[in-house]
């Protein structure tokens, strides 16, 4: 007999109120011996083959016809590859997942969609708002592991989604649907399925509060792919990540679109990020960031008030507050034109853009010192640097790409750190300057007034 841990999976041969591996208290439950594992001979025919005879067609990608999404995978969908998909209550899992299998029905391709937590007739209201319904689309609720395999053996899909692994249970396990032991169980059943068959499939799974995917870790490592699904609740914009990638890169970034009538790829999301006024008022600034391998044109925007009460507020969206209060540090110690100290500093992206890279720094800083001087910039150029607090303007990698961005969007002008064009090519028609310290880029742009 042992006991082991509902949360975490901790087994020990005596009963503890408290489990010494996730410190969860009463989680600890009684299990039966395990049976013992018996050898089997391996038949020569399916034993080890010269890596030379595999056949690596077998592992070629698919196209989903969703582009964002075959970016993120490497390509595509390998047959036999098991997909977790993660995100946030309400970020749009289903409806991504649900518009995947509609497009690959369309193109002759038999998808199984398995829902535990929805209704078949809930389903069906999000497929006709999307316009999803699709013959070779086949729907059914069920959160039993035995009938989910019994559908797999009797309609033999292209692809198989569930959503979501924690609403599946094993009849021939202990334990509540979501706990450690059936995800375990149903998560290596599922895979053991799809590589036997070379079913490409997609589990969709919980997270928890501080972010992580609910379950054991051994789930993350059992599956190739692992996505997660991004997005604010007020913002348009969904951004998937691949965190593990067996077949393709993990530093690249599918965006896409939520409308009221479903989701679309963005080619080009850059234009979510820029305001939609011809004007440039003073304290707005542009800048390139770079989501994975994906540059982004977005746009900073600051405003300075003086402060009604007797302490000042800073409130940021979408940047980082260390660094814009750093930011305000240098500008209020190297330029001495700029005092911020008794005033009120919103600084904000426009589109629910997020800035987390130094490479905005400067952006950040000359729309602050526009904000406080009261001065419109160029409404065409871009700032593309990262600041020290001495002040001085530090290059940024993958300079050339970002300025190419700029370019085929329209930016005309640019300003980047001193030296930073030593081994990059300026676009055709785009004017760069080389600074080297913040206030020579105030001067230039503001006239230091």
């Amino acid at each position: 007999m042992s006991f082991t841990c509902t949360e975490c999976g901790y087994s020990t041969v005596k009963w503890l109120g408290r489990c010494p591996e996730c410190q969860a208290w009463g989680t600890l439950e009684e299990k039966g011996a395990g049976k013992t594992s018996v050898k089997t001979k391996v038949k020569k025919s399916s034993g080890a083959k010269s890596i030379n005879q595999i056949d690596s067609t077998l592992a070629q990608a698919r196209t989903t016809y969703v582009s964002e999404f075959d970016r993120v995978l490497g390509g595509g969908i390998v047959p036999g590859a098991v997909v977790l998909l993660s995100g946030e209550p309400g970020v749009g899992k289903s409806t991504l997942l649900l518009d995947v299998a509609s497009r690959l029905a369309k193109f002759g391709s038999k998808v199984l969609y398995v829902t535990g937590e929805e209704s078949a007739g809930q389903v069906r209201l999000r497929a006709e708002r999307i316009n999803a319904l699709e013959d070779s689309l086949l729907l059914a609720a069920e959160t039993d592991l035995g009938a989910v395999l019994g559908m797999i053996e009797a309609e033999e899909p292209d692809m198989l989604i569930v959503d979501s692994i924690q609403t599946l249970a094993s009849s021939e396990i202990d334990g509540v649907p979501g706990g450690v032991t059936q995800v375990r169980e149903v998560a290596a059943a599922l895979i053991r399925e799809a590589k036997s068959r070379s079913l490409p499939t997609v589990l969709v799974g919980h997270i928890t509060k501080d972010g992580t995917i609910a379950g054991p870790r051994l789930l993350e490592h059992l599956v190739d792919v692992v996505c997660n699904f991004e997005g604010e609740r007020h913002s348009r914009l969904r951004l998937l990540r691949a965190v593990k990638n067996r077949f393709g890169p993990t530093d690249d970034v599918g965006c896409f679109d939520m409308e009221e009538n479903g989701i679309k790829s963005l080619e080009d999301p850059s234009g979510l990020f820029l305001s939609r006024s011809g004007s440039n008022p003073p304290g707005t600034c542009l800048t390139v960031t770079q989501e994975g391998k994906r540059p982004l044109l977005v746009e900073v925007q600051s405003l300075i008030t003086e402060s009604a009460g007797g302490q000042s507020r800073r409130s940021v969206s979408g940047v980082d507050s260390s660094r814009v209060a750093m930011m305000l540090a240098v500008l209020s110690q190297k330029i001495g034109t700029i005092s911020l100290a008794k005033s009120d500093v919103f600084t904000a992206t426009v589109g629910g853009a997020k800035l987390s890279e130094p490479a905005s720094d400067l952006a950040i800083c000359l729309s602050l010192a526009s904000a406080a001087i009261g001065k419109s910039m160029a409404a065409k150029f871009v700032a593309i640097g990262e600041i020290s607090l001495s002040g001085e303007i530090r290059n940024v990698p993958n300079l050339g790409q970002r300025l190419n961005e700029a370019s085929r969007l329209g930016i005309t002008h640019a300003i980047v750190a001193h030296g930073a064009l030593r081994n990059v090519s300026t676009p055709q028609g785009m004017r760069v300057k080389e600074c080297e310290h913040v206030s020579e880029a105030v001067e230039l742009l503001l006239g230091g007034k």
